[in-house]
């Protein structure tokens, strides 16, 4: 029914703030790689994590993910090449998430492979990013200002960590389709997927029901780029979080979360605003047990009303 997995919150005693106070951050490269995270204050704390293929259906705007049956034509090898993702696999996943969510626009804007040994040997994806570790971290992409912020950078041209680049640089948000968004409803979701033959033994993915996070728990990560700042959310652990994962992620699996959302309880909206999420160590994984090597694809996602 379920496991105790341990997961990596921020100590009681950290600063608790919605918004950038430059106290907890780190530096990325051009690769996508980290530096390490200053003024962290981390503390280990033994969660129960609930089976979630046992309990009741779950929906990105209440518990802030849900869960999909999702084949894909791309092979292990093909999600090592930039221009296959690039043009076959963000397809795929753009059709997923208009047929599930009812979106008009759903527009990919970032991707990422993770895999520990992927991390330690130093792979790449052909053409684009190095391959990054488990975010095995209590988090959320983006925050109340670093959210809204994304949505405007990418209304214009790209930046240079920006992974995807349009022709002539054009932004990766048409001007119609951002006037849309910012008169109806946007979104930030992400599809992730284990891109290996066999199901995930290894660092399951485990997600937290939006619902028992609060704004107390809250404290902004920045990750400082070449040419701007973005902003995550890391947490102070708190009895009423309720963890959720699904064992042994197949292939033609996939979970959508949501990481903003324009009409969510932090703006006083009706819906989830984000899920915290983070790998972890399963004790009832085998020893043995292969490396977890995902996917994931982040999409802006435009209503035409809210």
């Amino acid at each position: 029914m379920s496991v105790h997995g341990v997961f990596n919150y921020q100590k009681p005693t950290i600063e608790r703030t919605l918004v950038r106070n430059g106290k907890l951050y780190t530096h990325r490269d051009l690769r996508g790689s980290d530096d390490q995270i200053y003024g962290a204050q981390w503390s280990n704390e033994e969660v129960v994590v609930r089976n979630a293929r046992l309990e009741e259906p779950f929906h990105l705007d209440v518990q802030g993910f849900e869960f999909h049956k999702c084949s894909t034509s791309m092979a292990y090898a093909d999600f090592f090449q930039e221009e296959n993702i690039l043009q076959r696999y963000h397809a795929e996943i753009v059709d997923l998430i208009k047929k599930t969510t009812g979106a008009k626009h759903v527009i990919p804007f970032d991707h990422n492979i993770r895999s520990a040994t992927g991390k330690s040997s130093e792979k790449e994806i052909k053409g684009g990013a190095k391959v990054q570790s488990p975010g095995g971290l209590v988090h959320n992409d983006y925050t109340i200002t670093g959210g809204p912020m994304r949505y405007e950078q990418l209304s214009q041209p790209p930046k240079v960590n920006d992974s995807i680049k349009k022709e002539g640089m054009k932004p990766t948000i048409p001007e119609e389709v951002y006037e849309v968004g910012k008169k109806g409803r946007w979104a930030i979701i992400n599809a992730w997927r284990n891109i290996r033959d066999k199901h995930v033994e290894v660092y399951p993915f485990a997600l937290m029901d939006a619902r028992t996070a609060s704004e107390k728990d809250l404290c902004v990560f920045e990750i400082h780029y070449a040419d701007r700042i973005g902003e995550n959310y890391f947490a102070a652990s708190s009895p009423d979080h309720r963890w959720y994962y699904y064992p042994q992620m197949t292939r033609d699996e996939v979970i959508l979360l949501k990481q903003w959302d324009s009409d969510g309880w932090l703006h006083g909206g009706s819906r989830a605003n984000f899920t915290l999420h983070s790998a972890f160590k399963d004790p009832s994984s085998p020893e043995d047990g292969e490396d977890r090597v995902s996917c994931e694809v982040r999409c802006i996602c435009i209503w035409d009303e809210k």
